[in-house]
C-alpha cells in the first residue's frame, strides 16, 4: 500500500501550493464535471432574466460537491447535492408527481440547507429549485436545445434531460458568485458530508480509526476514464473465488480498508499529477513525481528536450570534434540545476499504470527512489 501512502503525502504537501493556472488539485467530496448552462440567481433564490447562458467547452469544467455514491454514479439514483442535470434539478410539482431522482435531489439539498453546515448560496439554490421554474425559465431564455462543441470544434447535441446546470448566486458585497469558486461553500459541503457519514473502521494507510471509503475514485487518466485502482464490491459472480466473505455491511474490511480522506486525497493527487506531467501512450500512463512537489526532469523525455532544444531543429551536420564534451557539459549543468532544488534524500516515485479491463486499472511498474539515485 506504499503507493497510496506516497500519493496521500503528496496531496498534503502540495494542497496549499497549487498554482491558480493549470490542473486543479480537487478538494475532498468534490469532483470536476462539464456544465452546459450557467444559471444566475440572487441571494433570495430569484431568477435573473437575461443572465443565464450556454457555456463554451473551455469554460465548462466545474468543481461540484458530490457524495460518494454520486461521484461514481453509472446507473440508479444518486444525486449531486447542488449542481445537477435537468432530470434531477427541475422540481416541477405542477406537472405532477416528481420522480425518485428529483425527490432524492431535493431531500439531499434540503438536509444540507437545514443543517448546522448550511451555506447561503446553497440555500438560495434550494429556494429557487423549489419553485419548479428551472426548465420554464431556461426555455424562455431560448437556451434549448443545447449543443456543445468539443476542443476540436465538433458539436454534439445534449439531450434536454441530460443538460447539466451550474449556479451563480449574486449578492451585493460578495465578489465571488460562482458556487464552484466559493471556498466557504466548498468547506461547508465537506463538513456536512463528513458529519453524515459515520461508517468507521481501521485505515490501513494511517493506522487509525477513521471514516472508511465505500467507493474509490475513477476519472484518473482522463475525464471519462472508468477504470479504478481499488474496487472490492464483489458480492456475486465469485470473482474472488470465495477468498473474501464480506457482505455489503462489511464492505472491503477483509481485503482493504482505506479511510475516505486518504482515498480521496491519494486519487486526487494521482489525477493531478497525471494531468500535468505524465507520459501517455494509449491506455498507459507513466508518471514521476517528488512527494514534496518539487519539479523533476521528465525521465522519458529526450535529453535535447531537457535542454529546451527542439530536436527537429538540430541539423545532422552540426556535429564537430567537441560535440561529445559540449553535450556532456550541458547535461551536467541541466542535472545540477534540478539537483540544486532537490535534496539527495528527497522521496521520488516512478509509477506506471495501465487498464486491465475498462473498469479495472493495474499498477504495471512502481519504484521509490531517493533524489540522488533518481538524478
Amino acid at each position: 500500500m506504499s503507493w497510496i501512502q506516497k500519493l496521500y503525502e503528496t496531496y498534503e504537501q502540495c494542497a496549499d501550493s497549487v498554482q491558480p493556472v493549470g490542473p486543479m488539485l480537487w478538494p475532498t467530496s468534490h469532483f470536476v464535471k462539464r456544465a452546459h448552462i450557467e444559471v444566475v440567481i440572487d441571494k433570495d433564490g430569484n431568477f435573473r432574466p437575461g443572465r443565464a447562458r450556454r457555456l463554451e467547452w473551455n469554460e465548462s469544467p466545474t468543481l461540484i460537491p458530490s457524495t460518494e455514491a454520486s461521484a461514481g454514479r453509472t446507473a440508479g439514483v444518486a444525486p449531486h447535492p447542488l449542481c445537477e442535470e435537468i432530470a434531477y434539478s427541475n422540481i416541477d410539482f405542477a406537472a405532477g408527481p416528481i420522480t425518485d431522482a428529483q425527490s432524492a435531489y431535493l431531500k439531499l439539498l434540503a438536509d444540507w440547507c437545514e443543517s448546522t453546515h448550511a451555506h447561503p448560496k446553497a440555500c438560495a439554490v434550494f429556494a429557487y429549485v423549489q419553485k419548479g421554474e428551472l426548465r420554464k425559465d431556461l426555455f424562455e431564455e431560448g437556451l434549448f436545445p443545447v449543443a456543445m462543441a468539443n476542443s476540436r470544434g465538433q458539436k454534439t447535441k445534449i439531450e434536454d434531460q441530460k443538460v447539466f446546470v451550474r449556479w451563480r448566486v449574486e449578492e451585493l458585497g460578495s465578489p465571488c458568485s460562482g458556487t464552484w469558486e466559493d471556498q466557504t461553500l466548498i468547506q461547508s459541503w465537506i463538513e456536512f458530508d463528513k458529519a453524515n457519514n459515520d461508517r468507521t473502521g481501521f485505515c490501513m494507510v494511517t493506522g487509525r480509526q477513521a471514516r472508511l471509503a465505500l467507493n474509490h475514485s475513477r476519472f484518473l487518466r482522463w475525464p471519462g476514464d472508468g477504470a479504478k485502482l481499488i474496487s472490492a464490491n464483489d458480492y456475486s459472480g465469485f470473482t474472488f473465488k470465495g477468498r473474501f466473505t464480506d457482505d455489503k455491511k462489511d464492505y472491503e474490511k477483509q481485503v482493504c480498508s482505506v479511510s475516505f480522506d486518504v482515498s480521496q486525497k491519494a486519487h486526487n493527487a494521482l489525477r493531478w499529477l497525471i494531468s500535468r506531467q505524465a507520459y501517455r501512450q494509449g491506455e498507459q500512463a507513466v508518471v514521476t513525481w517528488a512527494v514534496s512537489g518539487k519539479p523533476l526532469p521528465d525521465p522519458l523525455a529526450s535529453t535535447l528536450k531537457l535542454f529546451g532544444i527542439d530536436s527537429e531543429a538540430v541539423s545532422p551536420d552540426s556535429s564537430s570534434a567537441n560535440t561529445g564534451q559540449t553535450f556532456a557539459l550541458r547535461l551536467k549543468k541541466a542535472i545540477a540545476g534540478y539537483g540544486s532544488n532537490l535534496e539527495p534524500s528527497e522521496d521520488i516515485v516512478f509509477m506506471g499504470l495501465d487498464s486491465a479491463t475498462p473498469g479495472r486499472m493495474a499498477i504495471t511498474f512502481y519504484r521509490e527512489l531517493k533524489g540522488s539515485d533518481f538524478l
